[in-house]
């Protein structure tokens, strides 16, 4: 027995020492593997690694001309533990801040739930984004602030004040962005729109590591083994758009003055050639110590600068969506090139006609002249043409498959597969959006939808969706999703429409005689045969806007273009002219018409539109 107890206390020692034993090795394991903070603190006392920012990728339009680059930027880094007896005014008067500025912005790092990467440890970004004027006062001076430290970046800089809302802006990394993605910390810079921020992996680079040995006092004595274990930063990709900066600027100039839009693709590739929003501002006003004051400013204009109109404002389309029409209703057998209707012009009813012209009307007048009376005719016997049978059902199948044919010229969708940030989905009702709200599946027939026929009613679109609808047209039946990279991939995302190719060139025709001798007559240009559809569509909360949509030439279309002025009036004396001027300049390499392009870029629409 005695034996007994004495090998069990045994046994209890040795267990009790051997889970000593491993616990120890645990914490051990813990503080020198696991808990960098130690590391850190071991490594900060030998070296200073600086990280080496590489220079983000430069941006040139279609013919390399250089859009945006960068110019040297510095950041005020500092370690915690590496300060004693700061001299805070002086510090202070040296980056031209005050006192409550450096106490905030300090407890701010320090305050571990903004700012998780924070450690006494490693460099901490104090300020961000100064220019050599910046930094000039303090750079002298560095030695008396120990601890403090000068980071070498690089801000943007634009060759032009235009294209904001394509080229987009960087800025400070949130901190749901550093959680996300590891590349980032606190202090970093990414793009937040447009290009900058569609293409941020392809722009940024790859940061790169410099390490710099200190003395037993901590002063930095030069590179640790000559550099050897240095990463060197890797420059970003450079980027070509396919943005014409020539005609963006134009179109830019026309549109002063103006809320609006214009968007301009080439329809054999879907390349981006315009994309204006008016009211607009100079990008380079969201670079450097400014940017927060003036982005504050701009999120406040009541014009709203920042929202890009040309793929997120949704309007109705009015008459341009009647070339689309035809081409619908004849795919689906409710007209043919020779059916005819009558018209009464202003006396017409259901819907009236805003023009007199003769009566009957035939398909190729009807666009010419732009007759509602006809294209609420040929959408009523288009959905009606086989009746409505029980429970509307025959009625209801032909509406869904009018609905799925407009749809395949990209509208009531975002392009999911292209390279546009931001855009809205516009809008062709449903079958189930009117059952909801005429309460039953037989609460509706063409009659309660005429508006439809016309481009109104519940119909929205994005001009980015009525330039792509145009090259649609152009390609007489696909399209290549719109995009702003030059690149071959991007353009074998070919889409083909639910339309014929049989049943194009009435509309060419009649889109064609626009120029010759209807709506668009005063815009026509006598060395090009253009093809286009002008619009003036209602609108509930003022004047009417101004639309335009087209393409030229008429044979191997080479730009389709889409124009919103809002508030403007007729779209033939507002954006079809816009659009004359932009195809002669794309055309033929220069503008002669100089009177009618200053007439165009001093006519104000809206006065509380400013150039910035």
């Amino acid at each position: 027995m005695i034996n007994d107890s004495l090998q069990n206390r045994q046994r209890t020692i040795a267990i009790i020492i051997t889970v000593v034993i491993v616990i120890y090795i645990l914490r051990l394991f813990s503080i020198q593997i696991l808990e960098t903070r130690y590391k850190e603190g071991a490594d900060s006392n030998a070296f200073l690694k600086k990280t080496l920012y590489p220079p983000r990728g430069l941006l040139f339009d279609r013919h390399r001309t250089l859009l945006v680059y960068n110019k040297p930027a510095y950041d005020i880094t500092f370690i915690i533990r590496e300060i004693h007896d700061l001299d805070t005014l002086s510090f202070c008067r040296a980056l031209h801040i005050d006192k409550a500025y450096f106490l905030k912005k300090m407890g701010e790092i320090k305050d571990r739930r903004k700012n998780l990467g924070y450690s006494t440890y490693t460099p901490q970004i104090f300020m961000t984004q100064l220019g050599i004027e910046d930094i000039a006062t303090i750079q002298q001076s560095m030695y008396k602030y120990p601890g403090f430290y000068i980071q070498n970046r690089t801000l943007r800089e634009y060759a032009f004040p235009n294209a904001a809302h394509v080229l987009g802006n960087i800025g400070e990394v949130t901190q749901r962005r550093i959680e996300k993605d590891g590349y980032y910390k606190s202090g970093d810079y990414a793009g937040r729109d447009g290009i900058e921020y569609t293409y941020e992996k392809a722009l940024r680079g790859e940061k790169g590591m410099e390490i710099l040995l200190r003395d037993a006092r901590g002063r930095i004595q030069g590179k640790y083994e000559n550099g050897k274990n240095d990463i060197p930063a890797k420059a970003g990709h450079n980027l070509m758009l396919t943005l014409d900066m020539k005609l963006q600027v134009l179109a830019e100039e026309l549109m002063v003055g103006k809320v609006g839009s214009v968007v301009a693709i080439e329809p054999k590739t879907g390349e981006i050639l315009v994309m204006v929003s008016n009211p607009s501002f100079n990008p380079a006003i969201l670079v450097g110590r400014q940017r927060s004051k003036n982005y504050l400013s701009l999120l406040r204009d009541p014009t709203k600068p920042l929202m890009n109109r040309a793929t997120q404002a949704q309007y109705s389309p009015g008459s341009s969506f009647k070339p689309l029409q035809a081409l619908v209703c004849q795919q689906m057998g409710g007209i043919s090139e020779n059916t005819y209707f009558s018209c009464n012009g202003p006396q017409s009813s259901p819907i009236r006609c805003t023009h007199h012209h003769g009566s009957p009307v035939s398909l190729l007048s009807a666009i010419e002249q732009s007759c509602n009376p006809y294209f609420w005719n040929a959408y009523k016997a288009t959905i009606e043409k086989d009746g409505y049978g029980e429970k509307n059902l025959v009625f209801r199948t032909n509406y869904d498959e009018w609905v799925d044919r407009m749809k395949s010229f990209g509208l009531g969708e975002k392009f999911i597969d292209g390279d546009l940030y931001e855009q809205s989905r516009g809008y062709i009702p449903t079958q189930k959006f009117y059952n909801k709200v005429y309460k039953a599946v037989t609460g509706w027939r063409a009659i309660t939808i005429r508006s439809n026929s016309i481009g109104q009613g519940e119909v929205l679109v994005t001009p980015l969706q009525l330039a792509n609808s145009m090259a649609a047209i152009a390609n007489q039946g696909y399209y290549i999703t719109p995009h702003l990279l030059r690149t071959d991939s991007l353009r074998k995302k070919i889409h083909q429409v639910k339309v014929d190719k049989e049943y194009f060139p009435i509309v060419f025709e009649g889109m064609s005689r626009v120029f010759e001798s209807g709506t668009a007559r005063g815009s026509r240009i006598d060395s090009i045969a253009m093809c286009g559809k002008t619009g003036t569509v209602q609108n509930n909360h003022g004047k009417d806007h101004a639309l335009f949509v087209g393409f030229a030439p008429r044979e191997n279309p080479k730009i389709a273009v889409a124009i919103v002025v809002e508030n403007a009036g007729f779209g033939s004396t507002y954006a079809a002219p816009i659009f004359s001027l932009m195809a002669e300049l794309y055309l033929t390499g220069k503008i002669t018409r100089e009177e009618l392009k200053l007439r165009i870029s001093t006519l104000v629409t809206n006065a509380d539109v400013k150039k910035r």
